[in-house]
């Protein structure tokens, strides 16, 4: 009987490590749904959260995350229109990895401090 070996050179689309991590994959991703995660807030809100970010980026990564379903956007009518964005709930179910990302990183930057 012959040896098989399996190759990992692509993961599978259903894999769902592969799944979470893509859902906060994108430089300002954790930080946005960090920020979401307390509450609902404008794109202007989110902003001065995160000065460093450009207005650009923003709206990319806020049409990801509404693409994936993890974010929703509600305009309300008037003028001006007022836009809101919030986390839905497949996005909460993120609150517990990105909890457990930030615990990690934080022992990891305690062990580099010690090195």
């Amino acid at each position: 009987m012959g040896h098989q070996t399996v190759t990992w050179d692509r993961p599978s689309e259903d894999c769902p490590v592969e799944v979470a991590l893509a859902a906060i994959s994108g430089r300002w991703a954790t930080l946005v749904l960090r920020d979401l995660l307390c509450g609902p807030r404008s794109f202007s809100q989110l902003r001065a959260g995160l000065p460093s970010l450009s207005a650009k980026v923003l709206t990319e990564r806020l049409e990801s995350l509404v693409a994936q379903g993890l974010v929703e956007c509600t305009r309300s009518p008037g003028f001006p229109v007022r836009t809101s964005y919030a986390v839905t709930a497949k996005g909460r179910l993120l609150r517990p990895l990105l909890e457990q990302l930030h615990r990690t990183g934080e022992a990891l930057l305690g062990e580099l401090a010690q090195q």
